[in-house]
């Protein structure tokens, strides 16, 4: 078991190194500079003042110095800090890592309560008219846009029922009623194409195990129908739902930028969105190396998990 998390634990490395290099060079690919946005709303500039800007933001070095630059950083644990504010990049997403934290964990709450047991009566009601409906109920969720769903769903609410979700952002600690008027509506709208994969997942992982000689075996003894779905079946078909959950926590992580943006949360994704809009590179790069690191440490975690259910993913 331990040769099997070193290997895994060293295969993250090289993805991060390549998933840095293309942030650093995508985010350059953007049209404009913070120096031409500096230089756009003071009106009047000089050529010695574009150079001197440049070389004050590190821009005048060649594109592999300034990697090699960053990188250094980066490994000494200093993800740079802010062109705009001043402040270290890693604080600043500390600070907003709690809103995307519980968005995420909303939107798997609601994913989990939804998707599961929707699979499991899609699969106990196979090629009836019950699971039809559910199949094209998912199939329709997961072809709706997050950012038309959201908007959507705010312009029903101040319609019909004259209530819109707050503005503010309130902790769960200092007023959890609050909180959650707050945080309800966006684990929603996130959750709801999870729940559409949780629900497929449950479905066909459920039928797979329910066709397996030890369930007919159980029926056979005499057993009821909920003792051989709840008792047998559903504990068996975990497994896949265990690697859809690792991967889905991944890309909630990451798709709560849009959520974010329409409920005016001040999370992770927002402050990547506002970084990408002011050319801010070392917290654009710093941003996302991060929720591509917490990505992988969910994918790893998962890979261990499974290891520890299945032996023969140790083995092989």
């Amino acid at each position: 078991m331990r040769r099997y998390v070193l290997l895994r634990v060293v295969s993250i490395l090289p993805t991060l190194v390549g998933v840095s290099i293309a942030v650093f060079l995508m985010v350059r690919l953007i049209p404009g500079t913070v120096v031409d946005q500096i230089i756009g709303t003071e009106g009047t500039y000089s050529e010695e003042t574009v150079r001197s800007l440049r070389a004050f933001f590190g821009l005048d070095a060649p594109v592999h110095v300034q990697y090699g630059r960053w990188l250094w950083s980066v490994l000494h644990g200093d993800l740079g800090t802010s062109w705009r504010t001043g402040l270290p990049v890693r604080q600043m997403i500390l600070s907003r890592l709690q809103v995307t934290a519980e968005l995420t964990l909303g939107a798997m709450v609601v994913a989990m309560l939804v998707g599961v047991p929707l699979g499991i009566l899609s699969a106990r009601r196979e090629n009836t008219a019950l699971d039809h409906t559910v199949r094209i109920s998912s199939l329709f969720s997961l072809s709706i846009p997050v950012f038309w769903q959201a908007t959507m769903l705010i312009l029903a609410g101040s319609l019909w029922l004259n209530w819109a979700p707050p503005v503010d952002f309130v902790s769960p600690l200092a007023d959890p009623a609050r909180n959650f008027a707050i945080m309800a509506l966006p684990s929603l709208v996130l959750g709801t194409a999870t729940a559409a994969v949780f629900m497929r997942m449950t479905r066909s992982s459920l039928l797979e195990v329910m066709g397996q000689d030890f369930v007919r075996t159980a029926r056979a003894k005499g057993l009821s129908e909920r003792s051989v779905v709840w008792g047998h079946a559903f504990k068996n078909s975990l497994i896949p739902l265990i690697t859809v959950a690792g991967i889905q926590i991944g890309y909630l992580l990451g798709g709560a930028v849009v959520t974010e943006e329409v409920f005016t949360l001040p999370g992770v994704g927002r402050l990547l969105l506002g970084a990408v809009v002011q050319r801010d590179y070392p917290l654009v790069q710093g941003t996302i190396l991060f929720i591509s690191a917490l990505f992988m440490l969910s994918n790893l975690a998962v890979d261990l998990l499974y290891a520890s259910v299945d032996p023969r993913i140790r083995r092989g």
